[in-house]
């Protein structure tokens, strides 16, 4: 059985882009990105809504990373061996490999998805996060607080959800991010 991750770089305030929708702030430097390629090699399945896997989709192509990089283009060989599945009502195909759509967000099917994966399963995406937190499928929170205070934008965690978390483990990078993972109480 495979846990859920929920993973995202967010701000010092909680927010996973800013109110123009940028999130520049959080580009890693190489230690970083070095420990992005070793979380993600855990992850068998990732699990998207629509806007983050047009933003993801970059990794499928190779012409902009030539100048790139070792861990970049590390990267990007660890995003393409996972199977995606993609949440959307409005894409119409995909253009990356190891991918699907389905057109609405199943828990039960996200429930079965886990009980038969032999690896971890990425959840991302800020709506179809919340989605898998309100329905109690996500397994541990994994965030990198960025040293930065956007002071609005896209929230990186749900409103109006309650869930109790016990602190796994936490690591300060020397550029200045901390990494806090989390695991995610079931409710009694």
């Amino acid at each position: 059985m495979g846990n859920l991750i929920y993973a995202a770089n967010v701000s010092l305030d909680g927010f996973l882009e800013d109110e123009t929708g940028a999130f520049d702030w959080s580009v890693p430097d190489d230690e970083v990105h070095a420990f992005w390629n070793e979380h993600e090699r855990r992850i068998g399945t990732s699990l998207y809504g629509r806007r983050l896997y047009e933003t993801m989709r970059v990794w499928e192509s190779d012409e902009w990373l030539t100048d790139e990089p070792a861990v970049v283009r590390e990267y990007a060989q660890i995003w393409r061996d996972a199977d995606k599945v993609v949440y959307s009502s409005s894409l119409a195909d995909v253009s990356t490999a190891r991918t699907r759509i389905e057109r609405h967000f199943d828990p039960a099917a996200v429930r079965r998805l886990k009980e038969t994966s032999g690896s971890d399963l990425s959840i991302g995406g800020a709506g179809i996060a919340a989605e898998a937190f309100r329905h109690g499928l996500v397994d541990e929170c994994v965030l990198l607080l960025c040293p930065v205070l956007v002071g609005g934008g896209k929230p990186g965690l749900p409103r109006g959800v309650r869930v109790d978390l016990e602190l796994l483990d936490h690591r300060r990078f020397a550029n200045g991010v901390v990494y806090l993972r989390h695991a995610v109480h079931a409710p009694d």
